[in-house]
C-alpha cells in the first residue's frame, strides 16, 4: 500500500499537513496538502492528501477552475460530504476577496495593467459577462466601481445616463469602462466599438474623460487606450 492511501495520522509527523505547517510554515505546503487540511479526512479508500490529489486533478490541478466548482460538484467525490464542500467553497472564496482587497490597496489607476489587477478578481472567471464602470478624480484614484449590468454570455445592456449620473454624483472627472469576454476572446466586438464612443461622446458634454475600455479574461486584457481605438 502506498504511503498516502494511509491514514494521516500514521505518517511520520515531520510529513502530516498540520504539522508540517507549524514546523515549516505555510509555504511549504502542496495545494492538496492545504485542501486536506480544510477537508479534515479522506474516505475509507484514500487519506485527505490522496483525495485532494483527486480533486484538484479533475480541475488540471488550476486552483481558478477549482474556485468555479459548486457544492454539488465537489459532492461527487466520495468522502466529500456538504459540509467538506461549503469549507471549500468558503476557503477559495476569501482567497479571491483577498485578492480584490490588494488591488483596492493600490487605488491610483497608472496603466491599463492596474485596471486588470482591479477587476479580474471580480469579473475575469464569471461564466456569464458583465459591464464595470471605474470612476476616477483627477488623480487617477479610484472613487467607485459600479457593476451597470449582468448579462448571458452573449453580451449586456449598458444605460448610459445611469454612468453619467453616478460621475456627477461622485464628482468624477474621468471614468473607464470594463467588461468581461466569457469565451476568453479579447477582441473587440462591434458593439463593444460602438458603445465605446457613445459612451465617449456622451461624457465629453460633461467634461468627463472616458480614458479606456478594458475588456478582461481569466488571464489577459484588451485595452482600448493601447490600442489607439479609443
Amino acid at each position: 500500500m502506498e504511503r498516502e492511501s494511509i491514514s494521516i495520522k500514521n505518517w511520520a509527523e515531520g510529513d502530516r499537513p498540520r504539522e508540517k505547517l507549524l514546523q515549516k510554515g505555510r509555504v511549504s505546503l502542496s495545494d492538496s496538502e492545504l485542501i486536506a487540511i480544510l477537508i479534515g479526512s479522506g474516505n475509507r479508500n484514500e487519506s485527505a492528501v490522496e483525495l485532494s490529489k483527486r480533486i484538484l486533478a479533475s480541475t488540471k490541478n488550476n486552483l481558478s477552475e477549482l474556485g468555479r466548482l459548486g457544492i454539488p460538484q465537489l459532492c461527487e467525490f466520495k468522502g466529500i460530504g456538504t459540509a467538506k464542500a461549503i469549507t471549500i467553497v468558503a476557503a477559495l472564496e476569501l482567497g479571491r476577496r483577498r485578492r480584490v482587497e490588494e488591488a483596492l490597496d493600490r487605488k491610483k489607476i497608472t496603466s491599463s495593467n492596474s485596471v486588470f489587477e482591479l477587476m479580474q478578481p471580480i469579473i475575469g472567471e464569471l461564466p456569464h459577462e458583465e459591464f464595470w464602470i471605474v470612476y476616477l478624480n483627477n488623480s487617477n484614484k479610484v472613487l467607485d466601481q459600479l457593476q451597470l449590468s449582468k448579462g448571458g454570455i452573449t453580451g449586456t445592456l449598458v444605460d448610459v445616463r445611469i454612468t453619467l449620473r453616478k460621475a456627477l454624483e461622485l464628482g468624477a472627472t474621468a471614468i473607464i469602462l470594463v467588461h468581461n469576454h466569457p469565451s476568453g476572446n479579447l477582441a473587440p466586438s462591434a458593439a463593444d466599438k460602438q458603445l465605446t464612443q457613445k459612451m465617449k461622446t456622451a461624457s465629453e458634454s460633461l467634461d468627463i474623460k472616458v480614458l479606456d475600455h478594458i475588456i478582461v479574461t481569466e488571464k489577459s486584457y484588451f485595452s482600448f487606450a493601447d490600442e489607439g481605438i479609443l
